[in-house]
């Protein structure tokens, strides 16, 4: 009798706030894994804003595909931030935790920078199909109201469709454990300490992932077959090389992040076995990807690497 009073109190208790408890297995020493962060952190604010800069003084650059470069920088630093202040609270103040509130907004921002993102390399694999395949019709279909029009739906549908996520999370019941094992709120870490049952959960995260990053992964492999059969159909191997080589900075950034996507799906099924490898992945493919992207971006492209040295230029005439 006097165990089933404890039962039914312990039933009806809510947490109030979560506790992230940072790198498991690694709790000891984590706080060394910061300097590496906070260093990726300032490099991504630093290079993304560095590009917005470039873009926004290089009238050469005030083109569709820069425009949506821009944007990619946005999302980047919105990404990256949605994640870092916190862990970096974490690992210098220990500062572990955090309100249900708190947790479901990072959540839910975590999801909309992701997909946000995804649909933004959709848009770009698009520019280059129409630039390549379709160079005399590209004036007339890349315009600004097209890039307008474009990023106008992918924030509609990539802030509107992750709202199931938080949504979901906060109906179930949290009456014990309030203890994540990661640096972050992740949808399924944080669902897995509730009392009552998410499989819901888990489901609505796999439809949400096919329904989104999956349809997108798949545009942009249709765009570059495209592009490949265009490109190996021209006679000149100088032609050739042009036309892949506008398209390379893309596909390397592609392959990284979709990549890191599946990666971390895959080992989230080890999750219980080796917690610390699908964790630090998890922190990884949020922060890395808008340290890299305006790196390969500034190497592998002649006009912004031009603009760079132009605003290089001016700033140390300047001084």
């Amino acid at each position: 009798m006097l165990q089933e009073r404890r039962d039914s109190n312990t039933s009806k208790f809510q947490v109030s706030e979560f506790i992230l408890m940072g790198f498991p297995g690694i709790h000891g020493w984590q706080h060394w894994l910061s300097l590496p962060l906070a260093l990726l952190y300032l490099l991504a604010l630093s290079a993304n804003i560095l590009i917005l800069i470039i873009i926004n003084k290089e009238a050469a650059l005030h083109q569709p595909m820069y425009y949506f470069l821009g944007i990619l920088a946005v999302v980047d630093m919105g990404l990256a931030t949605t994640i870092m202040p916190k862990i970096l609270a974490i690992l210098w103040f220990n500062a572990k935790t955090i309100s249900l509130p708190e947790c479901f907004a990072q959540m839910y921002a975590i999801h909309c920078c992701v997909a946000m993102e995804s649909g933004i390399f959709v848009c770009m694999a698009i520019d280059r199909y129409v630039a390549i395949c379709r160079p005399l019709r590209y004036p007339s279909i890349i315009t600004e109201s097209f890039v307008f029009k474009a990023t106008v739906f992918m924030a509609l549908r990539n802030s509107l469709c992750p709202i199931s996520v938080p949504v979901l999370a906060a109906q179930r019941h949290y009456c014990s454990r309030n203890q994540i094992e990661h640096c972050l709120c992740s949808n399924l870490g944080v669902t897995s300490l509730s009392c009552d049952d998410w499989k819901i959960n888990s489901i609505n995260q796999l439809l949400l992932g096919w329904a989104l990053m999956g349809s997108d992964l798949g545009l942009i492999i249709l765009s570059y077959a495209l592009i490949l059969h265009s490109v190996l159909k021209l006679n000149s191997t100088e032609a050739a090389s042009k036309a892949l080589s506008t398209c390379s900075s893309h596909l390397i950034l592609i392959l990284f992040f979709y990549t890191a996507v599946i990666v971390i799906s895959i080992t989230h099924s080890a999750g219980m076995r080796v917690p610390l490898i699908p964790a630090l992945l998890n922190v990884l493919h949020n922060v890395i990807p808008p340290s890299l992207n305006p790196i390969v971006y500034a190497l592998k492209n002649k006009e912004l690497r031009q603009g760079l040295y132009k605003v290089i230029r001016m700033g140390i005439k300047r001084n």
